[in-house]
């Protein structure tokens, strides 16, 4: 015996309402996907109900591989075996599907980062917790706060929101099959930042260091 309940019903009806309205071709389209998946991008991306990547990008089903976690953070390669959840997702993107560009997509409000800038702060005793589920996890942004000085820098959450994605992209590289999938030219690496207010997007220059608008 279960603990499932019935679905709520705005869901039973938007699914109904979405069912009635598909069109020819997405039905075809739907048929073909059921014999395999070869998406061309995969997505890393935050939790937050308000990061819509696929909306975002006009993206149909099929079209990303998406990976969403807290504060849309990608931990370097851990040899113990802990957050296999991401290091999964990476290697089945790259080893199976072949996908040939990973888009780490951070984003304005970030409730992740702002709950680990709080947490060093000392104004978050909740999240310092060790059983703390997302306390444990927000701590990978360690390295991304010492990118824009720490704490006693002043500096603002967007900083530490932007420097979130240059750490992933960094630790992206510290996976072999990433970083031999680059080497090789078959995979290219971006970040993005996205202003949830007004659904602006600005792409990091990886020469100059800086997001800039798309």
């Amino acid at each position: 015996m279960t603990n499932a309940s019935p679905l709520p019903e705005f869901l039973v009806q938007r699914y109904h309402a979405q069912k009635a309205a598909m069109s020819d071709d997405t039905k075809a389209r739907l048929l073909k996907l059921a014999d395999g998946q070869e998406p061309p991008a995969m997505v890393i991306s935050c939790c937050d109900s308000r990061v819509h990547a696929t909306a975002l990008f006009g993206a149909e089903q099929g079209e990303f591989f998406m990976h969403r976690n807290i504060a849309n953070f990608v931990p370097a390669a851990d040899a113990t075996g802990e957050n296999t959840g991401t290091a999964a997702a990476l290697e089945y993107a790259i080893t199976a599907l072949k996908v040939k560009h990973i888009v780490v997509m951070g984003h304005s409000k970030c409730g992740g980062v702002k709950g680990y800038h709080d947490m060093c702060k000392g104004d978050a005793p909740g999240l310092e917790d060790e059983a703390s589920f997302v306390g444990r996890w927000i701590r990978h942004l360690a390295p991304a706060l010492e990118r824009i000085g720490g704490v006693d820098a002043g500096r603002e959450d967007v900083d530490l929101e932007k420097a979130g994605v240059m750490q992933s992209l960094d630790n992206l590289m510290t996976y072999g099959f990433v970083r031999d999938a680059v080497e090789a030219g078959t995979l290219t690496l971006h970040g993005l930042w996205m202003d949830i207010s007004n659904g602006d997007v600005q792409a990091l220059n990886a020469e100059t260091g800086a997001f800039e608008a798309l």
